[in-house]
């Protein structure tokens, strides 16, 4: 089957029975739905894209399964030059959409799932990474979005999955047949479940035996029955409802999250990727999490392009873009956002092949990026902030400027340097606001944050790849302790 278009995309997200609450209410029209409609959007480029023959050498690759061309989101990595690849088609989709694009928890699972249930055949003689295989060959040939599920709600953090008094903190196995599994819970913070076909769930700790009805990894069609999304709040989300093109900032794009609920769902066996194998959960976070730490070395990095722009318009609006101090700051926040692609680039061009074929990112330089992640673009935030002053949270409303009763003081009294309509600089304000505090802050700088794992969570994973002791034996042979082997 060819690629999608976005137009098919958008027809094909029509078909799905999904249930969908937003404020209480069950939404029975995602697609035109107006808060919902901008994050649609945004998936719907990374079809556009793919079509797009300036972009189809980032956009698409050639399958290893089908030997058939694919969009690169559905692709399993067959060297570094692909890992490099994601990284830039990121970034490229990240300028053109200034939000999250929701596809790569998605890409992110099936490749780390794909070296796991291989491992896991080999040493257990299970039939997983077959079934995998067939399965990813179907998402291929239809082109189909995969939302990527791992992260649980939890509850007590203190307490292991099998010990929280409410066992469904924690998505697992309620019971098994010969015919498949029915599985209980719930998945947090769910980026574009929404806007998916599929949902492909991991787990999102290291299990131990007491915890192995929650060492489960399964697919299912997103519209399966029993499966309950509730969709995720974002600040200024309203401002979609009042037909203002210009105070929603990004007059076109938008991010998703959702929860999902799972009230007995039956999974059938060919769509198990992992029953109860809990001594193969810790690696499939670890190399799920490497993957998606990588990711934000790309899509955060073009999303702070766009960004970095829009301070320097509104320094040439506000006619301070001579000033020396505005000059360093634009300089710092290149700098910080080139530091990020670097660290993106870098753990992809060090990867290595798994036994499986599928290439894997160097785990200590992704999870160097995700914690430079952590930062840099809190600090890109400021610097734009400070460039483009205190009217982007005080403006008044496009409803004030189109008014016949104010609409001319707002001409008036708004008005920055040269001949700039004041349409111009309010639009800009607003996409600074936007990206730095409204909604796109929630695939920005909030999801900078928490996504893929917090700080916390990257500083373990370096801790353990930093290999020290090797460190301390190279500093033992320079300091003359001991001869070198």
């Amino acid at each position: 089957m060819p690629l999608k278009t976005g137009a098919q995309y958008l027809d094909s997200l029509r078909q799905l029975d999904l249930q969908v609450y937003l404020f209480g209410e069950k939404i029975d029209d995602i697609v035109d739905h107006p808060i919902i409609r901008p994050s649609i959007n945004s998936v719907a480029k990374t079809y556009e894209l793919a079509g797009d023959d300036r972009h189809a050498d980032l956009m698409t690759a050639r399958s290893n399964l089908s030997g058939e061309p694919v969009n690169r989101f559905c692709h399993l990595h067959q060297s570094t030059d692909d890992l490099v690849r994601k990284v830039r088609m990121q970034r490229l989709l990240g300028q053109k959409t200034a939000s999250c694009f929701q596809r790569c928890v998605g890409m992110d699972a099936i490749n780390a799932i794909d070296s796991v249930t291989f491992e896991m055949d080999h040493r257990l003689g299970t039939r997983y990474h077959e079934r995998f295989r067939d399965y990813l060959r179907y998402v291929q040939d239809n082109d189909l979005v995969v939302d990527g599920a791992m992260t649980d709600p939890k509850g007590d953090r203190s307490l292991r999955p099998s010990q929280q008094p409410d066992p469904d903190m924690y998505l697992h196995i309620v019971d098994e047949t010969a015919e498949g599994i029915v599985v209980r819970g719930a998945k947090a913070h769910q980026t574009g479940a929404v806007n998916s076909h599929e949902i492909c769930i991991m787990p999102t700790v290291a299990m131990g035996e007491d915890d192995r009805d929650y060492a489960v990894c399964f697919a299912l069609p997103s519209d399966a029955p029993g499966i309950l999304y509730i969709y995720g709040r974002q600040s200024c989300d309203t401002r979609k409802l009042e037909g203002s093109e210009i105070d929603v900032g990004n007059a076109r794009y938008g991010g998703q999250e959702a929860l999902v609920v799972f009230e007995d769902v039956f999974v059938p066996r060919e769509r198990v990727f992992m029953c109860r194998e809990f001594e193969f959960s810790g690696a499939l976070v670890e190399r799920f999490a490497g993957y998606h730490r990588q990711s934000y070395g790309g899509c955060k990095v073009g999303v702070g392009d766009v960004l970095i722009g829009a301070a320097a318009m509104m320094a040439d609006y506000n006619g301070a873009a001579r000033a020396s101090h505005v000059k360093d700051k634009i300089i710092e926040m290149v700098h910080l956002n080139e530091t990020l692609y670097a660290c993106g680039i870098a753990c992809s061009s060090q990867g290595h092949r798994t036994a499986s074929g599928t290439f894997l990112i160097d785990l200590l330089l992704a999870n160097v990026c995700k914690q430079n992640v952590t930062r840099f673009p809190y600090e890109i935030g400021r610097l734009a902030e400070d460039i483009t002053g205190g009217l982007m949270v005080t403006l008044p409303s496009e409803k004030d400027l189109r008014s016949p009763a104010v609409g001319h003081y707002i001409e008036k009294y708004l008005k920055g340097a040269g001949d700039t309509p004041v349409e111009h600089r309010m639009r800009m304000l607003r996409l600074v606001e936007n990206l730095t505090l409204g909604c796109a802050a929630v695939g920005y700088r909030t999801e900078s944050m928490h996504g893929a794992g917090s700080p916390q969570a990257q500083r373990i994973m370096i801790a353990r790849q930093a290999n020290l002791e090797h460190k301390k034996k190279l500093a033992r042979v320079i300091a003359g302790i001991e001869g070198e082997e």
